[in-house]
């Protein structure tokens, strides 16, 4: 089992941390806590949000008695005997690298001293772990990039990042859903949207899926846009 901390996130939420780490064995510990409260406790929670090692539970403070939500979940969570990494959705995502799409792909280049068609190689090698969901609606925090190319946040965020931009931040990789300021190096762009509301679902990924990415010429960029 692992180590956690149960705390109060203001007056109408409570914080399940773990050790803080990014690791697909605790990630797959908070996404089963954050389907068992979701079953379980029904509309006692308002929402539950899975972070890479941690579970927000969000409360009516009117409505539910703080004392006895930290208590069950605390109970869930003790009841959390072996974990197994989850075995979510495959997404494959295609990405138009390097030029117009991908503007710091060189930047990539340089620090893993290596060229773009390198970069875009190791960035299509692996398969990513979705291990949240945030800032803005379906924005995937996939992880971990190849430590070649992990490169550090730029210095000078964008005010404005294109939707559908591909992105890399140290050992994360990750798609602006929608044009948002943003300080990743951003390596090129795909026509699938991470969050459409006119879709039955409009939420494409979700914690514990997995990511594998694929380039295509900007010739069929333009027909799947």
């Amino acid at each position: 089992m692992f180590r956690f901390d149960v705390v109060p996130a203001g007056d109408s939420a409570l914080h399940v941390q773990l050790p803080e780490r990014i690791d697909p064995l605790e990630n797959a510990w908070c996404i089963r806590l954050a389907r068992s409260i979701e079953q379980h406790l029904g509309s006692a929670v308002r929402d539950v949000v899975v972070g890479y090692c941690s579970v927000t539970a969000y409360f009516e403070p009117l409505l539910t008695d703080p004392a006895w939500l930290e208590a069950r979940i605390r109970e869930m969570a003790e009841a959390i005997e072996e974990v197994v990494d989850s075995t979510g959705g495959v997404v494959d995502v295609p990405v138009c690298y390097g030029g117009a799409f991908g503007p710091d792909i060189g930047d990539i280049a340089r620090f893993g001293g290596c060229s773009e068609a390198e970069v875009i190689a190791i960035h299509t090698a692996a398969t990513y772990r979705v291990y949240l969901v945030g800032f803005v609606p379906g924005f995937p925090y996939l992880a971990e990039v190849n430590r070649r190319i992990a490169a550090p946040r730029r210095r000078s965020p964008r005010t404005a990042v294109p939707p559908g931009s591909v992105a890399i931040a140290g050992g994360q990789t990750g798609i602006y859903p929608s044009s948002t300021p943003g300080g990743w190096n951003i390596i090129g762009r795909t026509p699938v949207l991470p969050y459409d509301p006119s879709r039955i679902e409009p939420f494409l990924f979700r914690p514990g899926d997995r990511v594998r990415f694929f380039a295509i010429t900007a010739e069929e960029f333009a027909r799947a846009s």
